[in-house]
């Protein structure tokens, strides 16, 4: 699959550990609508990146709020 522009969502958000990235990784990579995703904790603003045909930017924050994480979109 071709992935456009347009389906990859990017933020910038506060999981900057292991421990941090555990915490989301079972709802991301459960979620059947997330196609591909992954996180720089070496970037200062540890900037995730999700690849998505579906979800909008509020939903990945929601989801990410939910789970104590500060989430947004990338400028």
């Amino acid at each position: 699959m071709e992935k456009s522009l347009e389906n990859i969502l990017v933020f910038v958000t506060n999981i900057k550990t292991e421990t941090d990235k555990q915490k989301i990784m079972s709802p991301l990579d459960k979620n059947p609508a997330v196609l591909e995703w992954n996180i720089d904790q070496e970037d200062i603003d540890c900037v995730l990146r999700i690849v998505s045909e579906t979800l909008s930017e509020e939903q990945i924050i929601t989801l990410l709020n939910l789970h104590d994480f500060e989430c947004k979109p990338l400028q």
